[in-house]
């Protein structure tokens, strides 16, 4: 039986989601998974994981953008619901912070840990995708303060911006190299330091306007 267009593009995407969610699955379980395993899971055939994806690592970043989606969905809806200030940078920046420790930003680098897996030494693949998520993430925060201070200078705002996110990325490898990804209240509790401190080293270069 030939299937109609509208029937054909909805089995198609209901073999993606379940591979996705396979993935998914997989990743909660034990981290790593073959092409095999995973098309067992989904109940799908080899050829058909590779009729979606070019490999598995494809596979897991496309599992990893969606978990981002969510943290940047977040960490924007802590923002919202930020009061907003004057618009100086110091004001800025007490936004940007307040949407940091209200996002459960240690949450969701253990996630992330978890998704693209234990990076072997020398290999810039893990890097690579962190570095590619977070600019995902900063991106979509510049847009959002430039919305909330139009009157902003956009270089300031850009210069804040990337600050942050660029400092969270440098502590949350600290964190999981010396922490590893836990989630216990030591662990979290090591994070926030962590996070004080960022926050105290980027505040010093951004002090109020005169």
């Amino acid at each position: 039986m030939t299937l109609s267009p509208d029937r054909r593009a909805a089995l198609k995407a209901r073999h993606r989601e379940a591979i996705l969610q396979a993935a998914r699955d997989l990743i909660e379980e034990r981290g790593e998974f073959s092409v095999d395993e995973l098309a067992a899971r989904a109940d799908v055939a080899r050829r058909t994981v590779f009729n979606h994806f070019a490999s598995l690592d494809e596979i897991r970043l496309s599992v990893c953008e969606e978990a981002l989606s969510v943290i940047i969905d977040r960490f924007l809806a802590e923002i919202a619901n930020t009061p907003m200030g004057d618009g100086s940078r110091a004001a800025m920046f007490d936004e940007l912070e307040s949407a940091a420790r209200g996002t459960d930003l240690a949450g969701a680098i253990v996630r992330l840990h978890r998704i693209l897996g234990e990076p072997e030494e020398d290999d810039p693949k893990a890097a690579a995708l962190t570095q590619t998520a977070f600019a995902r993430v900063t991106g979509r925060l510049r847009s959002e303060v430039a919305r909330r201070h139009p009157a902003a200078d956009a270089l300031d705002t850009a210069l804040l911006v990337d600050s942050l996110m660029s400092g969270i990325v440098v502590i949350a490898e600290h964190w999981l190299v010396t922490t590893g990804p836990r989630l216990d209240e030591q662990a979290r509790d090591g994070w926030d330091a962590l996070l004080g401190r960022l926050v105290h080293s980027v505040r010093s270069g951004y002090l109020p306007d005169h």
